[in-house]
């Protein structure tokens, strides 16, 4: 008996060895298998795989041709090439490959023939064999994937059905079987539980993060409050908000009736000048306001200042959701084209179409809004309120601009990726509606957060140095959008987020309060595996993926204190500022004004509240934006003075980064939506035997007038024999360089002379190309591209001292027109 105690004794003893054993043991069971030369997944199963497949290499990958082998699981289109290393299966698993498609982010499935191209469904039939894949990717990307003549008909028409069975267009219920199919395993589930957390970026999910960045910012005359710990004022907000020091939890309860949605003004940043940005929804002005409510509004309003608060309305100017969703649309048509509709755009008017998309407009408005407010929140000592109808939309880009253009810590990765924690996630933003991965309604959807991306692109392409991310990280967090399988996107409020993780719902009865309860219609089943947020790069991206998501900034010197935070440099604010405290001004359309019922408790109607401030300025005296930003502009920085310093010695690290606006410097972001434009346009026009591609059709004139040239030429001395036949090796060169391609200004380019192209170039899946193996769709390799971009062709010709280009006699596009330089 006594033994047996012992033994017990022993056992118990041992069991948090065994427990961290069973954990040790459990973790590292998630580790990736090679499967055929594929790294899958833990429970990842191969469909279907097909040897000696090419992959078309985009311009960012280089170019050409990579051979391999093509698989198809029960989550993604893998492809590995030949020359590729073994992988390590001690390493973590990583969910997609360089080359890698998942199978949610597929949109269209195209099958393309000698002389035919069809769009592949579930329930389609294939009457002929596909020479190549092309896979359209919500991302914009197209991947191409090319069978060689050895290949056999039975895998390329089994690989082509099963990817075509597999990918499922995006409909309720799909994405939690491909959630499951991805990180439904026993390995993967426990893996995912042991991942921890970044810990040098701010996640703003409790009260002590809110704090660090109150402490980071110096706003001491705010605070922390948990008023909607249980979200009982306001289901979109976040547990914790931000307010004045001065106002207490009970006062505060009282003011969530007179706004929208319960969306108080709530603190956002601080600028080292002293000025407060704060967000907020609209007024309900069916609210009666009593005299204690308006006190509170009052000081919730103003936050730590007494002078001045402008209110600034994002309605007006700004785009709505529709308009963002409609003009996304014709980008990703213009862009990709479609190779089963034969759509696209010609290339003179391709410019002009990309401008009538409106994507580029309503960039700048983002861009010219968020350089505005800088502006303001420079000035001095002043609150400044974004107003939305239901602040969860356009209130969360230009708040993000603004911090992005003034702090350069959030031009830093962590501080990007805590930025958008603060001013997305925990704001509010509807993703899961937004971004629609279960085709519940169309009517919400609207990629608010691409547009707001594209505008950090930018401001990054304008100013490379000023940031320490990357347009990679740019690029990749466009990407990790279009994958369901992130936490981060796949709920509209922290409220969703949180019934998810604990699987709990609240019921509020008269005697016991707010209670959590079972939910028995929650967004989420015990069974469902965990989902990582988006900013666990390791889960995606191989390590060199990841260091190119940043580079070193130079360091900046700190910004010095000032007595007084008001500068000299903007007299047209500083004539606002001169008003009676308690001034209230509404920013709308670049001007200032003081409506009679802004704030609407002010409006003289109820008597409470006595207006005390001056009449407002007019409008010919308070200046727009385009004098705001001139009359600072001079003032900052004199004819003399070089752009790298500042009036008064080095830069500072808080002026704004104001980018420019006109037409021409508002450039399209060709690295995202330009990766597949190649693929689409060189696809665009299916070939037919009994009519010759545009780019033959061309080649013929080429040739033609080359043959007229050599007839002229044949009267000319020797000499001059020779040096023309030496300028024509040259340009012959130069177009093979750029692979025979039209080019969209064709005025600026050297009169080149592709190689003599035969009409009947429609030869068999059998025959052989010049510039790659022998492969199906030898009609495909060389002369059937035509690239909308060639800067390498551009730059070998001025930098050969015999080439002269003549000159040109084309008109050069409009100089409010948009700009295609990346």
């Amino acid at each position: 008996m006594l033994t047996g105690s012992r033994t017990t004794f022993k056992v118990r003893q041992m069991l948090p060895d065994i427990k961290e054993r069973m954990l040790s043991q459990s973790s590292t069971s998630a580790r990736s298998r090679d499967v055929f030369g594929l790294r899958c997944l833990p429970g990842e199963c191969v469909l279907q795989r097909t040897v000696m497949v090419r992959k078309k290499l985009t311009a960012r990958e280089g170019r050409g041709w990579l051979s391999g082998t093509l698989f198809c699981t029960h989550f993604r289109v893998a492809f590995v090439p030949q020359d590729s290393p073994k992988s390590d299966d001690n390493a973590d698993p990583i969910l997609l490959g360089d080359h890698d498609v998942a199978l949610a982010s597929i949109e269209k499935v195209v099958a393309v023939g000698p002389n035919r191209t069809k769009l592949v469904t579930p329930n389609s039939s294939l009457k002929f064999t596909p020479e190549e894949l092309v896979l359209y990717c919500r991302d914009l990307r197209v991947m191409c994937f090319l069978f060689d003549r050895l290949t056999p008909d039975a895998q390329v028409i089994e690989i082509t059905y099963t990817i075509a069975r597999t990918y499922q267009p995006l409909k309720p219920g799909s994405v939690l079987s491909f959630q499951n199919s991805a990180l439904g395993s026993v390995e993967m589930k426990q893996f995912l539980s042991n991942r921890r957390r970044d810990a040098h970026m701010n996640w703003f999910e409790s009260a002590s993060d809110w704090e660090q960045e109150l402490e980071r910012c110096g706003a001491t005359s705010w605070r922390v409050s948990s008023v909607n710990d249980r979200f009982e004022m306001s289901t979109s907000l976040s547990r914790f908000i931000v307010v004045p020091q001065k106002v207490l939890d009970t006062e505060l309860k009282k003011s969530f009736a007179h706004f929208n949605e319960g969306r108080i003004p709530r603190w956002c940043w601080r600028h080292p000048r002293g000025s407060d940005l704060l967000r907020m929804s609209s007024f309900q002005n069916n609210i009666y306001h009593e005299k204690d409510d308006i006190r509170n509004l009052e000081m919730i309003l103003f936050g730590c200042q007494s002078s001045l608060c402008v209110v600034v309305e994002l309605g007006d100017e700004l785009p709505s959701p529709a308009d963002i969703q409609l003009a996304h649309s014709r980008v990703r048509a213009l862009c990709l084209g479609d190779i089963s509709m034969s759509v696209s755009a010609p290339d003179d008017k391709w410019l002009s179409t990309l401008e009538s998309t409106h994507w580029l407009d309503y960039i700048r408005s983002c861009l010219r809004k968020a350089s505005e407010v800088s502006c303001l929140l420079r000035s001095g000592h002043l609150t400044v309120a974004l107003q939305e109808v239901e602040d969860r939309d356009m209130s969360c880009v230009v708040s993000s601009l603004i911090q992005v253009m003034c702090d350069p810590h959030y031009r830093t990765q962590h501080g990007f990726q805590g930025l958008v924690q603060k001013e997305w996630v925990m704001a509010g933003h509807r993703f899961y509606s937004r971004f629609n991965y279960h085709r519940d309604s169309d009517k919400e959807e609207s990629p608010v957060f691409l547009l707001f991306l594209d505008c950090v692109w930018h401001l990054w392409f304008q100013f490379p140095s000023r940031f320490q991310l990357t347009d990679e990280f740019l690029l990749a967090l466009h990407d990790s959008v279009h994958l369901p399988l992130f936490s981060t996107f796949l709920s509209n409020c922290q409220r969703e987020r949180c019934k998810r993780s604990q699987n709990v719902g609240q019921s509020y009865t008269p005697v016991n309060g707010w209670r959590d309860i079972p939910s028995l219609d929650s967004l989420s089943d015990p069974s469902d595996p965990p989902l990582p947020p988006v900013w666990d790069w390791a889960l995606q991206y191989s390590q060199e993926r990841q260091d190119c998501f940043s580079q070193p900034v130079s360091p900046m010197l700190p910004l010095q204190p000032l007595l007084n935070g008001n500068l000299n440099t903007n007299l047209d604010a500083h004539r606002l500022a001169d008003t009676i405290p308690g001034s209230v001004f509404l920013l709308s359309r670049g001007t200032f004004t003081c409506p009679a019922n802004l704030p609407p408790w002010r409006s003289g109607s109820s008597g409470v509240y006595k207006k005390s401030h001056r009449r407002a300025l007019s409008s010919e005296n308070v200046p727009g934006l385009e004098r705001l930003l001139k009359a600072w502009a001079m003032a900052e920085f004199p004819k003399n003075i070089p752009a790298t310093s500042g009036p008064k010695g080095p830069l500072d690290p808080y002026e704004p980064l104001l980018p420019l606006l006109m037409g021409p410097c508002m450039s399209l972001w060709r690295e995202c939506y330009l990766r597949g434009a190649l693929h689409a346009q060189a696809f665009s026009h299916p070939v037919s035997a009994n009519r010759p591609h545009p780019v033959d059709r061309l080649a013929q004139e080429v040739q033609q007038l080359k043959d007229q040239l050599a007839q002229l030429s044949t009267s000319r001395s020797p000499d001059q024999l020779t040096v023309t036949a030496e300028t024509q090796r040259t340009d012959t060169n130069l177009n093979q360089s750029t692979n025979n391609s039209t080019f969209l200004y064709s005025a600026l380019r050297p009169r080149a002379t592709p190689p003599p192209t035969s009409t009947n170039q429609h030869t068999s899946r059998g025959s052989s190309s010049a510039s790659a193996p022998p492969s199906r769709p030898t009609n495909r390799d060389g002369n059937k591209h035509s690239f909308l971009f060639g800067h390498t062709a551009v730059a070998e010709a001025r930098s050969d001292p015999r080439y002269h280009p003549p000159p040109s006699t084309a008109k050069l596009p409009k100089s409010n027109g948009p700009s295609l330089t990346s």
